[in-house]
C-alpha cells in the first residue's frame, strides 16, 4: 500500500479541506433540511478523516484506493446516523464507524471463512458496540452488548473472537535487543509428546548427550509443552538465554542424529 500516495480514487488528498466543528453543525442543519449539496460538502470536508483511518490498515494486502472507498461508505453511514443532540463531536462518532466498515470489508475478503450465523452475530455486536460507545462515551462491556442484543455473553464473545484477524505464529511480541520472543513461544502445548519423541532411539541418545541444563530445557519445552518464559522462570535465567540454549541443543542433536 502506498501510504505517500497523493491521488486516491481521483482525489488529490494534499488539497482536502478540513471543516471546523461549527461549520459541521451548520451543514448538518442543511442536511437535515434535505439539502443535497450540504451533504456533498460535508463528505468532502471529512475525507481527510477517512484517510487518517485508512492509514492504520497498512500491510493488509489491500490497495489504498479500495480501503479509501470502503472508508467513505463508513463516513456516509456516520452522517446518516449521527445525532447532533448528543453533544458528541462528529469525529468521535465517525472514526469507530469507519474502522468498523473497513474491518468488515477485510473480514469478508479473508481466506478464513466463518459461518454466516456467527458472522451475522458478530456484525450486530460490532454495530451495537459502536452505538453504545457513542452513547456512553466509553467502550461498552461484553455484558452490556449482549444485554442489548438479548444474547448470551458467551455467544457474543465467541462471535467476536471468530472474526478477529489471524496472527502468525512467528509474529514477534517482545524484543529486548537480543533474540525476539514470538507468539509460538507463548503457546502452551497440552499434548503429551513422549510417544513421538521417545520412540526414536536416535533422538533419545542425542538428548542423553546434552548437558544437564540443555537436557532439562529440551524436556520442558518439547515433552512438557512449556513456553520459553515458563522455562526461564523455573531455571532462573532470561528468556533470551533459554532461546539460545534451546537452539544450540537442537543443533547439536541434529548433527548427532
Amino acid at each position: 500500500m502506498a501510504l505517500n500516495k497523493v491521488e486516491i480514487c481521483g482525489v488529490d488528498t494534499s488539497k482536502l479541506p478540513v471543516l471546523k466543528h461549527e461549520e459541521m453543525l451548520k451543514l448538518f442543519d442543511r442536511i437535515h433540511a434535505g439539502d443535497p449539496t450540504a451533504r456533498e460538502e460535508f463528505i468532502s470536508g471529512n475525507l481527510r478523516l477517512v484517510l487518517s483511518v485508512v492509514q492504520r490498515f497498512a500491510g493488509r494486502g489491500e490497495t489504498m484506493d479500495d480501503l479509501f472507498q470502503v472508508g467513505c461508505i463508513g463516513l456516509m453511514k456516520s452522517i446518516d446516523n449521527f445525532d447532533t443532540t448528543l453533544g458528541v463531536r462528529f469525529s468521535t462518532y465517525a472514526v469507530p464507524m469507519i474502522i468498523g466498515e473497513i474491518r468488515r470489508y477485510l473480514r469478508d475478503n479473508n481466506s478464513i471463512r466463518v459461518s454466516r450465523s456467527l458472522r451475522d452475530t458478530a456484525y450486530k455486536a460490532m454495530q451495537m458496540k459502536e452505538r453504545l460507545s457513542a452513547e456512553l462515551g466509553r467502550e461498552p462491556t461484553i455484558a452490556e452488548i449482549a444485554a442489548k442484543l438479548e444474547l448470551k455473553q458467551e455467544d457474543v464473545t465467541m462471535a467476536m473472537d471468530a472474526i478477529q484477524d489471524p496472527i502468525s505464529l512467528f509474529e514477534p511480541i517482545f524484543n529486548d535487543g537480543g533474540d525476539a520472543l514470538y507468539v509460538m513461544d507463548q503457546i502452551h502445548d497440552e499434548k503429551d509428546n513422549d510417544e513421538t519423541w521417545l520412540d526414536g532411539i536416535a533422538i533419545r541418545g542425542a538428548i542423553e548427550r546434552l548437558g544437564d541444563r540443555e537436557r532439562k530445557i529440551v524436556k520442558m519445552r518439547f515433552f512438557d509443552g512449556r513456553t520459553q518464559m515458563e522455562v526461564a522462570e523455573e531455571i532462573g535465567i532470561s528468556q533470551a538465554q533459554v532461546s539460545r540454549l534451546e537452539k544450540s541443543a537442537l543443533a547439536r542433536m541434529k548433527k548427532q542424529i
